[in-house]
């Protein structure tokens, strides 16, 4: 990506105005290492996919077994683990104290972090969309964002 920025801007040509990486609270190394910075830098817009990791973030899938003969079941498999687990209950800490729900303050965090143009998340029924709306509207308060920063823990901030 920075190179292709540089050779955009030496020969003058169109330059990526957009990344869509593969960004939410249970996926952030991956772009927080080295494109967050960048994207930063160069003003590059990011619109992340995933925001709600296939539905994990929403707190629907707690077990294997609420994974199971799920469309995307077999995507939440690699969240069911201690770490995921601790992202569960931060947002379901968060959600009580803000009478919110688990989709929409992880929707919040991505909104609030200042890389971040806009999350992409889909909604397959009103509710859900509903539910995403109200996300892109919850503003976090610093306590919210640490904690949930905390037990994400890719290390960045």
């Amino acid at each position: 990506m920075a190179e292709a920025l540089h050779t955009s801007a030496t020969k003058k040509l169109p330059r990526y105005e957009s990344l869509q990486p593969h960004y939410n609270l249970a996926e952030r190394a991956g772009f927080e290492t080295a494109l967050e910075p960048l994207c930063m830098n160069e003003r590059v817009g990011v619109i992340p996919y995933y925001s709600l990791a296939s539905g994990f973030l929403t707190g629907k899938y707690r077990s294997e077994a609420d994974a199971q003969n799920r469309a995307r079941g077999t995507r939440v498999k690699d969240y069911l683990n201690d770490r995921g687990w601790r992202i569960l209950k931060a947002l379901d800490d968060v959600s009580a104290r803000l009478g919110a729900k688990p989709a929409q303050v992880a929707l919040a965090w991505l909104i609030a972090r200042p890389s971040i143009t806009a999350p992409i998340a889909s909604a397959t029924n009103l509710a859900q969309l509903e539910d995403l709306i109200a996300g892109a509207r919850l503003k976090l308060d610093l306590e919210a964002i640490a904690l949930l920063n905390a037990v994400s823990g890719s290390g960045v901030v």
